[in-house]
């Protein structure tokens, strides 16, 4: 057999064909590479969007913005004296993307129109946080991505 130009091409071709498919088998089949989806029940929260985006389109339209920073002994997020934060019903999640394990939810309790993340709950990386909550009937969604 001869070796030419044409033979090297058709090598280089099948060699690299053979990487691509060992690697997408690899991927494929180890379960050290998970491919599950980032959030539990994907779909569902999928169809429920319409009532998050009319939420956060609530807390848009606010006069004033909520201000969110980080504080020596935690994260601080100061909500508009507009609200009586006496009357405000919900939730705050912190989700970190890069470990499940971490993500935790708090009740919405207010210090003078603020609310206090400790620094025991957070550790050092990115955070989503996720607040839901229902004043006077009117449902309000503020969304933020952070560094800790």
């Amino acid at each position: 057999m001869t070796w030419n130009w044409g033979t090297g091409i058709v090598l280089a071709m099948l060699g690299f064909i053979g990487f691509i498919l060992y690697f997408v088998i690899t991927m494929s089949t180890d379960k050290k590479y998970s491919h599950d989806l980032v959030t539990e029940d994907y779909y569902a929260k999928e169809m429920a969007y319409q009532n998050e985006i009319n939420a956060e389109t609530n807390t848009r339209n606010l006069i004033e913005r909520i201000k969110s920073k980080k504080v020596s002994n935690g994260w601080e997020l100061r909500f508009p004296k507009e609200f009586d934060t006496d009357k405000i019903k919900g939730t705050i999640v912190l989700y970190r993307p890069s470990n499940q394990q971490l993500d935790f939810e708090l009740p919405l309790v207010f210090e003078d129109h603020v609310f206090h993340i400790p620094n025991n709950n957070l550790i050092q990386g990115r955070w989503n946080i996720i607040m839901e909550w229902v004043y006077q009937g009117q449902s309000f969604m503020y969304k933020e991505k952070i560094v800790y």
